[in-house]
Protein backbone atom coordinates (compact mmCIF):
# COMPACT_ATOMS: atom_id res chain seq x y z
CA UNK A 1 0.00 0.00 0.00
CA UNK A 2 1.35 3.22 -1.23
CA UNK A 3 1.72 6.04 1.59
CA UNK A 4 -0.55 9.25 2.14
CA UNK A 5 -0.45 11.83 -0.62
CA UNK A 6 1.30 14.28 1.44
CA UNK A 7 3.56 16.59 0.29
CA UNK A 8 7.08 17.31 1.94
CA UNK A 9 7.05 20.66 0.90
CA UNK A 10 8.02 22.86 3.89
CA UNK A 11 8.27 19.58 6.12
CA UNK A 12 11.96 17.96 5.57
CA UNK A 13 13.96 18.88 8.46
CA UNK A 14 17.50 20.84 8.26
CA UNK A 15 20.12 18.25 9.18
CA UNK A 16 20.95 21.22 11.66
CA UNK A 17 17.49 20.91 13.96
CA UNK A 18 16.82 18.58 16.59
CA UNK A 19 14.18 16.72 14.41
CA UNK A 20 17.09 16.35 11.36
CA UNK A 21 19.53 15.04 13.55
CA UNK A 22 17.07 12.39 14.90
CA UNK A 23 16.26 11.75 11.40
CA UNK A 24 20.04 11.27 10.21
CA UNK A 25 20.39 8.91 13.12
CA UNK A 26 17.73 6.56 12.40
CA UNK A 27 17.80 6.71 8.90
CA UNK A 28 20.71 5.62 6.35
CA UNK A 29 21.22 7.85 3.14
CA UNK A 30 17.78 9.59 3.46
CA UNK A 31 15.84 6.38 2.84
CA UNK A 32 13.25 5.32 5.41
CA UNK A 33 14.95 1.93 6.74
CA UNK A 34 15.96 1.46 10.20
CA UNK A 35 19.46 1.08 11.24
CA UNK A 36 20.05 -1.89 12.65
CA UNK A 37 20.32 -1.04 16.83
CA UNK A 38 23.24 -1.23 18.92
CA UNK A 39 22.70 -2.80 22.23
CA UNK A 40 22.48 -0.62 25.08
CA UNK A 41 23.99 -2.46 28.35
CA UNK A 42 22.44 0.16 30.92
CA UNK A 43 18.80 1.42 31.50
CA UNK A 44 18.26 5.28 30.91
CA UNK A 45 18.25 7.09 34.15
CA UNK A 46 16.04 10.35 34.46
CA UNK A 47 17.54 12.88 33.06
CA UNK A 48 16.53 15.61 35.48
CA UNK A 49 15.59 18.25 33.00
CA UNK A 50 14.18 22.18 33.56
CA UNK A 51 12.13 23.78 30.79
CA UNK A 52 14.46 26.54 29.64
CA UNK A 53 14.07 29.81 28.83
CA UNK A 54 15.06 30.89 25.24
CA UNK A 55 17.60 33.82 25.01
CA UNK A 56 19.27 32.49 28.00
CA UNK A 57 22.45 31.51 27.09
CA UNK A 58 23.60 27.72 28.51
CA UNK A 59 26.72 28.00 30.35
CA UNK A 60 26.28 25.04 32.73
CA UNK A 61 24.32 22.00 30.31
CA UNK A 62 23.69 20.66 27.34
CA UNK A 63 21.75 22.25 24.64
CA UNK A 64 18.29 21.48 23.86
CA UNK A 65 18.88 19.97 20.07
CA UNK A 66 21.99 17.89 22.55
CA UNK A 67 19.10 16.74 24.82
CA UNK A 68 16.45 15.78 22.04
CA UNK A 69 19.56 13.81 20.02
CA UNK A 70 20.80 12.35 23.16
CA UNK A 71 17.16 11.11 24.35
CA UNK A 72 16.61 9.75 20.54
CA UNK A 73 19.31 7.47 20.66
CA UNK A 74 19.13 6.26 23.65
CA UNK A 75 15.76 4.97 23.00
CA UNK A 76 17.09 3.81 19.72
CA UNK A 77 19.40 1.85 21.80
CA UNK A 78 17.00 0.54 24.22
CA UNK A 79 14.52 -0.86 21.51
CA UNK A 80 15.90 -4.19 21.41
CA UNK A 81 15.51 -4.96 25.52
CA UNK A 82 12.17 -4.32 25.71
CA UNK A 83 10.86 -7.70 26.92
CA UNK A 84 8.13 -6.91 30.06
CA UNK A 85 4.98 -4.46 28.79
CA UNK A 86 2.79 -5.38 25.91
CA UNK A 87 3.92 -2.70 23.34
CA UNK A 88 4.41 -2.77 19.50
CA UNK A 89 7.70 -0.69 18.88
CA UNK A 90 8.25 -2.44 15.17
CA UNK A 91 5.99 -0.18 12.54
CA UNK A 92 8.12 1.86 9.70
CA UNK A 93 4.85 4.20 8.93
CA UNK A 94 5.91 7.02 11.40
CA UNK A 95 8.14 8.34 8.61
CA UNK A 96 5.17 8.26 6.04
CA UNK A 97 3.11 9.95 8.72
CA UNK A 98 5.05 12.34 9.93
CA UNK A 99 3.96 15.25 7.85
CA UNK A 100 0.61 15.11 9.68
CA UNK A 101 2.17 16.20 13.05
CA UNK A 102 2.02 19.56 10.99
CA UNK A 103 -1.43 19.73 11.84
CA UNK A 104 -3.39 19.51 14.93
CA UNK A 105 -6.64 17.03 14.64
CA UNK A 106 -9.18 16.60 17.26
CA UNK A 107 -12.16 14.44 16.88
CA UNK A 108 -14.32 16.09 19.53
CA UNK A 109 -17.51 14.41 19.72
CA UNK A 110 -19.69 11.71 18.14
CA UNK A 111 -16.90 10.05 15.25
CA UNK A 112 -20.21 9.31 12.93
CA UNK A 113 -21.06 13.35 13.28
CA UNK A 114 -18.99 15.72 11.02
CA UNK A 115 -17.50 19.03 12.62
CA UNK A 116 -17.77 22.46 11.84
CA UNK A 117 -13.86 22.36 11.36
CA UNK A 118 -11.66 20.36 8.74
CA UNK A 119 -8.75 19.63 11.22
CA UNK A 120 -10.11 16.33 12.11
CA UNK A 121 -9.64 12.71 10.71
CA UNK A 122 -13.27 11.28 11.78
CA UNK A 123 -13.55 9.34 8.08
CA UNK A 124 -10.30 7.39 9.09
CA UNK A 125 -11.98 6.91 12.28
CA UNK A 126 -15.15 5.16 11.31
CA UNK A 127 -13.34 2.90 9.02
CA UNK A 128 -11.55 1.78 11.59
CA UNK A 129 -14.93 1.03 13.48
CA UNK A 130 -15.96 -0.94 10.46
CA UNK A 131 -12.76 -3.20 10.45
CA UNK A 132 -13.78 -3.63 14.49
CA UNK A 133 -17.09 -3.91 14.25
CA UNK A 134 -16.67 -6.83 11.43
CA UNK A 135 -14.40 -8.34 12.76
CA UNK A 136 -16.50 -8.49 16.01
CA UNK A 137 -19.66 -9.80 14.17
CA UNK A 138 -21.81 -6.60 14.45
CA UNK A 139 -23.33 -5.03 11.45
CA UNK A 140 -22.36 -1.42 10.79
CA UNK A 141 -25.98 -0.13 11.44
CA UNK A 142 -25.97 -1.61 14.98
CA UNK A 143 -22.90 -0.95 16.54
CA UNK A 144 -21.64 2.42 17.87
CA UNK A 145 -18.18 3.09 19.02
CA UNK A 146 -14.76 5.46 18.78
CA UNK A 147 -11.21 5.65 18.95
CA UNK A 148 -10.22 6.09 22.69
CA UNK A 149 -7.21 6.89 24.21
CA UNK A 150 -6.11 3.60 25.54
CA UNK A 151 -7.77 0.84 27.35
CA UNK A 152 -8.55 2.61 30.71
CA UNK A 153 -10.11 4.39 28.77
CA UNK A 154 -12.41 1.33 26.96
CA UNK A 155 -12.55 -0.02 30.00
CA UNK A 156 -14.22 2.87 31.95
CA UNK A 157 -16.78 3.82 28.87
CA UNK A 158 -17.85 0.29 29.21
CA UNK A 159 -18.49 -0.11 32.67
CA UNK A 160 -20.27 3.13 32.50
CA UNK A 161 -22.65 1.88 29.63
CA UNK A 162 -23.54 -0.95 32.14
CA UNK A 163 -23.80 0.96 35.33
CA UNK A 164 -26.40 3.12 32.96
CA UNK A 165 -28.63 0.36 31.46
CA UNK A 166 -28.74 -1.49 35.19
CA UNK A 167 -28.07 1.56 37.43
CA UNK A 168 -28.60 -1.23 40.64
CA UNK A 169 -26.16 -3.10 39.24
CA UNK A 170 -23.33 -5.15 41.02
CA UNK A 171 -19.80 -5.18 39.11
CA UNK A 172 -18.41 -8.66 39.10
CA UNK A 173 -14.37 -8.62 37.78
CA UNK A 174 -11.84 -11.49 38.49
CA UNK A 175 -9.14 -10.53 41.16
CA UNK A 176 -6.92 -10.91 37.59
CA UNK A 177 -8.64 -8.27 35.91
CA UNK A 178 -6.98 -4.84 34.85
CA UNK A 179 -6.35 -2.78 37.54
CA UNK A 180 -8.73 0.11 35.79
CA UNK A 181 -11.65 -1.94 36.19
CA UNK A 182 -11.17 -1.66 40.23
CA UNK A 183 -10.95 1.98 39.22
CA UNK A 184 -13.90 2.16 37.07
CA UNK A 185 -15.81 0.59 40.17
CA UNK A 186 -14.56 3.33 43.02
CA UNK A 187 -15.51 6.20 40.13
CA UNK A 188 -18.81 5.54 39.49
CA UNK A 189 -19.53 4.20 43.34
CA UNK A 190 -20.47 0.70 42.17
CA UNK A 191 -20.95 -2.48 44.11
CA UNK A 192 -18.40 -4.64 43.36
CA UNK A 193 -17.80 -8.44 43.75
CA UNK A 194 -13.87 -9.36 43.26
CA UNK A 195 -14.16 -13.26 41.78
CA UNK A 196 -11.30 -15.57 42.57
CA UNK A 197 -8.95 -17.23 39.79
CA UNK A 198 -7.23 -20.51 39.12
CA UNK A 199 -3.68 -20.77 39.04
CA UNK A 200 -3.22 -20.26 35.83
CA UNK A 201 -4.64 -16.29 36.45
CA UNK A 202 -8.78 -17.72 34.81
CA UNK A 203 -12.06 -16.62 36.63
CA UNK A 204 -13.28 -19.27 38.94
CA UNK A 205 -16.63 -19.81 37.28
CA UNK A 206 -17.33 -21.48 40.92
CA UNK A 207 -16.81 -18.17 42.48
CA UNK A 208 -18.74 -16.64 40.03
CA UNK A 209 -21.29 -18.54 40.41
CA UNK A 210 -22.06 -18.82 44.27
CA UNK A 211 -21.45 -14.93 43.96
CA UNK A 212 -23.93 -14.49 41.20
CA UNK A 213 -26.73 -16.66 43.67
CA UNK A 214 -25.73 -14.59 46.79
CA UNK A 215 -26.69 -11.47 45.17
CA UNK A 216 -29.69 -12.98 43.08
CA UNK A 217 -32.08 -10.22 42.43
CA UNK A 218 -29.49 -7.45 41.39
CA UNK A 219 -28.91 -6.95 37.91
CA UNK A 220 -24.78 -8.38 36.99
CA UNK A 221 -22.28 -6.15 35.34
CA UNK A 222 -19.34 -8.33 34.42
CA UNK A 223 -16.07 -7.47 33.16
CA UNK A 224 -14.92 -10.33 31.06
CA UNK A 225 -11.08 -10.55 30.70
CA UNK A 226 -9.90 -11.79 27.07
CA UNK A 227 -6.19 -11.99 28.21
CA UNK A 228 -5.42 -11.33 31.85
CA UNK A 229 -2.86 -8.64 32.27
CA UNK A 230 0.52 -10.65 33.97
CA UNK A 231 -0.43 -14.26 33.18
CA UNK A 232 -2.33 -13.75 29.53
CA UNK A 233 -5.13 -15.90 30.59
CA UNK A 234 -8.69 -15.81 29.11
CA UNK A 235 -11.60 -15.94 31.05
CA UNK A 236 -14.56 -18.46 28.80
CA UNK A 237 -17.60 -16.07 27.63
CA UNK A 238 -19.41 -19.15 26.89
CA UNK A 239 -19.31 -20.50 30.50
CA UNK A 240 -19.83 -17.25 32.14
CA UNK A 241 -22.60 -17.08 29.72
CA UNK A 242 -23.89 -20.49 30.56
CA UNK A 243 -23.45 -19.58 34.82
CA UNK A 244 -25.71 -16.65 34.32
CA UNK A 245 -28.70 -18.30 32.55
CA UNK A 246 -27.80 -21.63 35.25
CA UNK A 247 -28.54 -18.93 38.15
CA UNK A 248 -31.51 -17.49 36.87
CA UNK A 249 -30.40 -14.48 35.01
CA UNK A 250 -31.86 -13.05 31.78
CA UNK A 251 -30.27 -11.34 29.53
CA UNK A 252 -32.28 -7.74 30.75
CA UNK A 253 -30.68 -8.48 33.67
CA UNK A 254 -26.78 -8.81 32.83
CA UNK A 255 -24.42 -6.65 30.88
CA UNK A 256 -20.89 -8.13 30.03
CA UNK A 257 -18.06 -5.54 29.10
CA UNK A 258 -14.68 -7.75 27.74
CA UNK A 259 -11.72 -6.35 27.97
CA UNK A 260 -9.62 -7.38 25.09
CA UNK A 261 -7.20 -4.91 25.18
CA UNK A 262 -3.85 -7.21 24.29
CA UNK A 263 -5.92 -10.11 22.79
CA UNK A 264 -8.90 -8.62 21.19
CA UNK A 265 -7.05 -8.86 17.82
CA UNK A 266 -5.45 -12.21 18.39
CA UNK A 267 -7.91 -13.99 19.30
CA UNK A 268 -10.31 -13.42 16.46
CA UNK A 269 -7.63 -15.08 14.36
CA UNK A 270 -7.85 -18.51 15.82
CA UNK A 271 -11.50 -18.67 17.05
CA UNK A 272 -14.96 -16.71 16.91
CA UNK A 273 -14.68 -16.19 21.09
CA UNK A 274 -15.72 -12.23 20.70
CA UNK A 275 -18.63 -11.69 18.96
CA UNK A 276 -22.13 -9.32 19.28
CA UNK A 277 -23.48 -12.52 18.08
CA UNK A 278 -23.68 -13.47 21.48
CA UNK A 279 -25.52 -11.19 24.01
CA UNK A 280 -22.26 -9.04 25.09
CA UNK A 281 -22.59 -5.72 25.74
CA UNK A 282 -19.17 -3.44 24.67
CA UNK A 283 -15.26 -4.73 23.75
CA UNK A 284 -12.20 -2.75 23.69
CA UNK A 285 -8.84 -2.75 22.44
CA UNK A 286 -5.51 -0.84 22.94
CA UNK A 287 -4.64 0.08 19.08
CA UNK A 288 -0.44 0.45 20.62
CA UNK A 289 -0.09 -2.58 21.89
CA UNK A 290 -0.50 -5.88 19.10
CA UNK A 291 -1.28 -3.89 16.58
CA UNK A 292 1.58 -0.87 17.22
CA UNK A 293 1.17 3.19 17.41
CA UNK A 294 3.86 5.80 18.51
CA UNK A 295 0.76 7.26 20.51
CA UNK A 296 -1.55 5.35 23.45
CA UNK A 297 -4.90 4.65 21.70
CA UNK A 298 -7.73 1.92 21.68
CA UNK A 299 -11.05 1.29 20.54
CA UNK A 300 -14.24 0.79 22.53
CA UNK A 301 -17.23 -0.72 19.86
CA UNK A 302 -20.78 -0.88 21.57
CA UNK A 303 -24.14 -2.08 20.66
CA UNK A 304 -25.71 1.33 19.10
CA UNK A 305 -29.17 0.87 21.24
CA UNK A 306 -27.26 1.32 24.53
CA UNK A 307 -25.29 4.65 23.60
CA UNK A 308 -28.16 6.86 24.36
CA UNK A 309 -28.08 6.54 27.54
CA UNK A 310 -24.82 8.39 27.37
CA UNK A 311 -24.92 11.03 24.30
CA UNK A 312 -25.56 14.32 24.55
CA UNK A 313 -26.08 17.29 22.06
CA UNK A 314 -23.39 19.51 22.71
CA UNK A 315 -24.29 23.07 20.76
CA UNK A 316 -21.02 24.60 21.05
CA UNK A 317 -18.53 21.62 19.05
CA UNK A 318 -22.06 20.98 16.71
CA UNK A 319 -22.34 17.28 17.53
CA UNK A 320 -23.38 14.71 20.02
CA UNK A 321 -20.93 13.52 22.57
CA UNK A 322 -21.23 9.97 24.13
CA UNK A 323 -17.50 9.70 24.77
CA UNK A 324 -14.84 9.82 27.85
CA UNK A 325 -12.65 12.30 27.07
CA UNK A 326 -14.43 15.01 24.99
CA UNK A 327 -11.37 15.89 22.84
CA UNK A 328 -9.65 13.50 21.12
CA UNK A 329 -6.46 12.81 19.18
CA UNK A 330 -7.00 13.03 15.72
CA UNK A 331 -3.72 11.71 14.83
CA UNK A 332 -4.69 7.93 15.93
CA UNK A 333 -7.44 6.73 14.00
CA UNK A 334 -4.83 7.51 10.87
CA UNK A 335 -2.08 5.69 12.43
CA UNK A 336 -4.86 2.68 13.25
CA UNK A 337 -6.11 2.98 9.62
CA UNK A 338 -2.69 2.66 7.92
CA UNK A 339 -1.32 0.11 9.92
CA UNK A 340 -4.99 -2.34 9.31
CA UNK A 341 -4.66 -0.91 5.71
CA UNK A 342 -1.03 -1.96 5.62
CA UNK A 343 -0.66 -5.52 6.74
CA UNK A 344 -4.52 -6.53 6.27
CA UNK A 345 -5.92 -9.65 8.15
CA UNK A 346 -3.55 -11.41 6.68
CA UNK A 347 -0.50 -9.89 7.55
CA UNK A 348 -1.99 -10.13 11.09
CA UNK A 349 -3.06 -13.64 11.15
CA UNK A 350 0.82 -14.20 10.28
CA UNK A 351 1.96 -11.60 13.62
CA UNK A 352 -0.46 -14.05 15.83
CA UNK A 353 1.41 -17.02 14.63
CA UNK A 354 4.67 -15.80 14.72
CA UNK A 355 4.26 -14.46 18.14
CA UNK A 356 2.71 -17.39 19.57
CA UNK A 357 5.36 -20.33 17.85
CA UNK A 358 8.09 -17.45 19.75
CA UNK A 359 6.18 -17.47 23.23
CA UNK A 360 5.81 -21.37 22.90
CA UNK A 361 9.65 -21.22 21.58
CA UNK A 362 10.73 -19.31 25.03
CA UNK A 363 9.12 -21.04 27.31
CA UNK A 364 10.21 -24.25 26.00
CA UNK A 365 13.78 -23.18 26.35
CA UNK A 366 13.11 -21.96 29.98
CA UNK A 367 11.72 -25.29 30.93
CA UNK A 368 14.70 -26.97 29.25
CA UNK A 369 17.15 -24.44 30.85
CA UNK A 370 15.48 -26.03 34.53
CA UNK A 371 13.69 -22.11 34.98
CA UNK A 372 9.89 -22.39 36.27
CA UNK A 373 7.52 -20.93 33.10
CA UNK A 374 3.92 -21.25 32.48
CA UNK A 375 2.28 -20.14 29.02
CA UNK A 376 -1.50 -19.87 28.89
CA UNK A 377 -3.14 -21.21 25.75
CA UNK A 378 -3.61 -18.72 23.13
CA UNK A 379 -1.01 -16.15 24.86
CA UNK A 380 1.81 -14.99 24.31
CA UNK A 381 2.77 -13.60 27.55
CA UNK A 382 5.51 -16.03 29.60
CA UNK A 383 5.55 -16.05 33.15
CA UNK A 384 8.91 -17.17 34.74
CA UNK A 385 10.27 -16.90 37.93
CA UNK A 386 11.04 -13.26 39.02
CA UNK A 387 15.28 -12.55 38.41
CA UNK A 388 16.80 -11.62 41.85
CA UNK A 389 19.14 -8.75 40.31
CA UNK A 390 17.17 -5.91 39.91
CA UNK A 391 19.24 -4.41 37.75
CA UNK A 392 18.62 -7.13 35.51
CA UNK A 393 14.96 -6.58 35.50
CA UNK A 394 15.68 -3.09 34.30
CA UNK A 395 18.30 -3.81 31.53
CA UNK A 396 15.23 -5.83 29.86
CA UNK A 397 12.37 -3.86 31.71
CA UNK A 398 10.81 -6.73 32.85
CA UNK A 399 7.60 -6.64 34.77
CA UNK A 400 7.22 -8.29 38.24
CA UNK A 401 4.82 -9.35 40.99
CA UNK A 402 6.01 -11.23 43.86
CA UNK A 403 7.89 -13.88 42.92
CA UNK A 404 7.59 -14.15 39.24
CA UNK A 405 8.04 -11.69 36.00
CA UNK A 406 6.92 -12.34 32.61
CA UNK A 407 7.95 -11.38 28.95
CA UNK A 408 5.47 -10.64 26.77
CA UNK A 409 6.26 -11.58 23.27
CA UNK A 410 5.09 -8.59 21.16
CA UNK A 411 5.42 -8.95 17.06
CA UNK A 412 8.80 -6.58 17.17
CA UNK A 413 10.26 -9.49 19.41
CA UNK A 414 12.60 -11.95 17.40
CA UNK A 415 14.45 -15.17 18.26
CA UNK A 416 17.56 -13.41 18.52
CA UNK A 417 16.15 -11.09 21.29
CA UNK A 418 14.91 -13.72 22.98
CA UNK A 419 17.85 -16.02 22.92
CA UNK A 420 19.82 -13.08 23.94
CA UNK A 421 17.95 -12.78 27.01
CA UNK A 422 18.20 -16.49 27.88
CA UNK A 423 21.61 -16.98 27.26
CA UNK A 424 21.77 -13.85 29.86
CA UNK A 425 19.84 -15.18 32.31
CA UNK A 426 20.99 -18.49 32.74
CA UNK A 427 24.56 -17.26 33.27
CA UNK A 428 23.16 -14.87 35.42
CA UNK A 429 21.06 -17.45 37.36
CA UNK A 430 24.42 -19.05 37.99
CA UNK A 431 25.37 -16.71 40.17
CA UNK A 432 22.64 -15.54 41.87
CA UNK A 433 21.82 -19.75 43.27
CA UNK A 434 25.69 -20.16 43.15
CA UNK A 435 25.71 -22.99 41.20
CA UNK A 436 23.38 -24.51 42.78
CA UNK A 437 23.93 -24.15 46.31
CA UNK A 438 20.92 -21.72 46.72
CA UNK A 439 17.22 -23.18 45.95
CA UNK A 440 15.36 -21.07 43.55
CA UNK A 441 11.79 -19.82 44.70
CA UNK A 442 9.15 -22.15 44.41
CA UNK A 443 6.71 -20.99 42.35
CA UNK A 444 3.84 -24.02 42.27
CA UNK A 445 1.19 -22.07 43.86
CA UNK A 446 1.64 -18.68 41.52
CA UNK A 447 2.06 -21.29 38.22
CA UNK A 448 0.84 -24.66 39.37
CA UNK A 449 3.75 -27.31 40.31
CA UNK A 450 3.94 -28.22 36.63
CA UNK A 451 5.84 -25.59 35.95
CA UNK A 452 7.55 -24.87 38.97
CA UNK A 453 11.59 -26.03 38.83
CA UNK A 454 12.44 -25.81 42.34
CA UNK A 455 13.64 -29.03 43.71
CA UNK A 456 10.55 -30.00 45.12
CA UNK A 457 8.78 -29.95 41.77
CA UNK A 458 11.80 -30.05 39.22
CA UNK A 459 10.19 -29.99 35.99
CA UNK A 460 10.74 -33.74 34.26
CA UNK A 461 11.02 -31.89 30.65
CA UNK A 462 10.80 -33.98 27.49
CA UNK A 463 11.70 -32.66 24.33
CA UNK A 464 8.48 -32.76 21.66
Amino acid sequence: MGGLSLEMVDFEPSALTPRGLARSSLFQNGDNKKQKVVPAARPRKNLQLAVMEPGLKITDGPSLDTILVNYLDTLTQRVNFHLGYPVNICYDHYATLAPLLQFHLNNCGDPFIQNTVDFHSKDFEVAVLNWFAQLWEIEKDQYWGYVTNGGTEGNLHGILIGRELLPEGILYASKDSHYSVFKAARMYRMDSETINTSVNGEMDYSDLRAKLLQNKGKPAIINVTIGTTFKGAIDDLDIILQTLKDCGYSEDMFYIHCDATLCGLMVPFINNMISFKKPIGSVTISGHKFLGCPMPCGVQITRKSYINNLARNVEYIASVDATISGSRNGLTPIFLWYSLSAKGQVGLQKDVKRCLDNARYLKDCLQQAGISAMLNELSIIVVLERPRDHEFVRRWQLSCVKDMAHVIVMPGITREMLDNFINELVQQRKQWYQGGRVEPPCLADDIGAQNCACSNHKIDYISP
